[in-house]
């Protein structure tokens, strides 16, 4: 997935295989025992994870105020641009990007499902250019052809079921193996959205890994705001080693937020903001 803050055009790119390392003032605990969140640690309550329907439709609201700077993510399907970071072209509901193999992917499991499709043609072109930020064999026509197809039920439904698999519900996994509830369990969404968790030393897990180096998570027997502050602080230095991610705003006035009113299930109402734009979920 790749970040896209406001710019020039609307939208400038980062992205989510990029160069990390760590800062970030760490929040402290004490302030959350006055919220009114925080005396209803609710054992029922935080049995729901990230993946209810109603938290998980929250996330996608929350990640597209990020990437989208709007909260209708079904928006987004036909959604396709080069931003300009060197992968290529980025599009659809997470980022798919040319360059970065997850784009190949999906359209290999829309061509697996209906074979014939519009963008079946570019299956060569796709695996050629994987790795690198080239257009050979997807221009001009690439990006109409995707619009075209993203009002297919059958090519929305793939790119949910790819956003799934390689990156909502290997982040909501991780995070109930840490013991984390539903805010936890987003923050390690949004992390692998923008960063990916591939082998490379600056992907998801190795900001996870950077995190365990100064608290533990419930599962290990440590405070859940405690560790979430240290996984935050990790994902804003990694964020700060690439210049277009130098606007850690989805951190400080957003998942910051919600720690700081101690409101770790993600309960609505919701007020945020992101580059200075302000979102509510009521």
């Amino acid at each position: 997935m790749v970040h896209r803050s406001p710019g020039a055009s609307g939208r400038t790119a980062t992205s989510r295989r990029a160069v990390l390392a760590l800062i970030g003032a760490s929040l402290a605990a004490a302030p959350l025992l006055n919220s009114p969140y925080a005396s209803a640690a609710p054992t029922a309550a935080r049995a729901v994870g990230l993946d209810d329907p109603a938290k998980k439709e929250i996330a996608m609201e929350l990640v597209s105020s990020a990437e989208n700077s709007s909260l209708d993510w079904k928006a987004q399907y036909k959604y396709i641009e080069d931003i300009g970071d060197g992968r290529g072209y980025t599009a659809g509901i997470i980022g798919f990007c040319s360059g970065t193999g997850d784009m190949l992917d999906l359209v290999q499991l829309y061509t697996d499902r209906e074979p014939g499709n519009v963008l079946a043609k570019y299956l060569p072109a796709l695996r050629a250019v994987n790795g690198s930020d080239s257009h050979q064999g997807l221009d001009p026509n690439f990006p109409k052809d995707w619009r075209k197809a993203a009002q297919d039920p059958a090519f929305q439904q793939a790119q949910n079921d790819e956003r799934d698999r390689v990156y909502f519900n290997p982040a909501v996994k991780q995070g109930k193996a840490d013991g984390l509830g539903v805010l936890g369990q987003f923050t390690y969404y949004d992390a692998i959205v923008m960063h990916g968790d591939g082998d490379d030393p600056t992907s998801f897990r190795n900001i996870r890994k950077r995190a365990l180096r100064s608290a533990k998570p419930p599962a290990q027997g440590g405070n859940e705001v405690t560790y979430l502050n240290a996984f935050l602080d990790a994902r804003v230095w990694a964020m700060k080693q690439e210049e277009a991610h130098s606007d850690t705003t989805r951190v400080d006035t957003e998942q910051r937020v919600f720690l700081r009113k101690g409101n770790l299930n993600l309960d609505p109402p919701l007020d945020w903001k992101v580059y200075g734009d302000s979102y509510h979920i009521g």
